[in-house]
């Protein structure tokens, strides 16, 4: 491997960044399972709060969830978009990062916030980390690939990189791999999908965006080829953000647009391979880069 792309990856971003909190990322467990099980349990993900039988349980795998405030927001990101404020919120309603937080000293993030924390607290420790977009048909077993964000780090004794979902380290969750080492196949990247709907391979009704508006098919895998493409550049944009023109357009692009994409869908099929391509893309095209979406509306 490059040692040029790995140090790229060493480097934080905004959302990565974990200044005053980079020493106590790095006193924490180097064991991966163990960090993902630690770090999964001081989040409740916002689908579970959303629920309202799951709020009125005072036994469940989140803690006493009758303790949490129905006035919190289901989806805290909007708090809490960066590792740092994550991390702050977390130490500042429990000064003590361990297993058995309560449930209402717990965020609400999703499996963005999840790959960006881990990704944060791995690159803390030295590693060559960055966060991934796609979709995950493992989440549920119906013939839909719901979107995901998980995250990727350089293991040098692998020699190779490792995909790891902090978010999916639930009791009971039967996988069928290991989450600390996804097998690459079962993982659609936001190139694979963008490219499978343009070839026809995967149908819209198989790609699903989740989140409010929920999209499907093409529109879906757009969102995440940028979600993707945004984070290779060590740039996790946060669920509201998408080009202007995409937006401007919603979705609906001229057959040049379409190519364009093609052709930076291709190169993110292997973006070490086509590291020097990307990069070069990124500096000189700033209409994927030029953000529409929340203030910037």
């Amino acid at each position: 491997m490059d040692e040029k792309i790995l140090n790229f990856y060493k480097q934080t971003s905004p959302y990565t960044d974990l200044g005053l909190y980079k020493d106590f990322a790095r006193r924490l467990t180097d064991d991966i399972d163990e960090l993902c099980v630690l770090q999964r349990m001081q989040i409740i993900h916002p689908i579970a709060f959303s629920n309202p039988d799951i709020r009125k349980q005072s036994k469940c795998f989140w803690g006493d969830m009758t303790k949490v405030s129905i006035t919190r927001l289901n989806y805290e990101e909007d708090l809490f978009p960066t590792a740092s404020s994550m991390l702050h919120e977390l130490l500042r309603k429990d000064n003590e990062y361990h297993i058995e937080r309560k449930a209402e000293d717990k965020i609400h993030i999703t499996c963005r916030g999840q790959a960006i924390l881990l990704a944060s607290i791995l690159k803390a420790k030295g590693y060559s980390a960055r966060v991934r977009a796609g979709f995950a048909p493992y989440i549920k077993c119906d013939g839909i690939a719901y979107d995901h964000w998980i995250t990727e780090y350089f293991d040098e004794n692998k020699k190779r990189w490792v995909l790891v979902d902090a978010d999916e380290h639930c009791p009971n969750h039967e996988i069928g791999f290991d989450l600390n080492d996804i097998p690459r196949e079962n993982f659609i990247f936001g190139a694979e999908a963008y490219l499978g709907m343009r070839t026809g391979k995967y149908k819209d009704e198989q790609i699903h965006y989740s989140s409010n508006p929920a999209t499907f098919g093409l529109k879906a895998s757009i969102r995440c080829l940028f979600y993707d493409f945004h984070s290779i550049m060590n740039d996790e944009i946060i669920f509201l953000h998408l080009p202007s023109y995409i937006r401007e357009k919603n979705f609906e692009l001229s057959e040049d647009e379409y190519k364009e994409l093609d052709n930076l869908a291709e190169l993110l099929l292997d973006p070490d391979k086509n590291f020097t391509k990307i990069l070069e893309i990124w500096n000189k095209e700033p209409r994927f880069r030029v953000m529409k979406g929340g203030l910037n509306d």
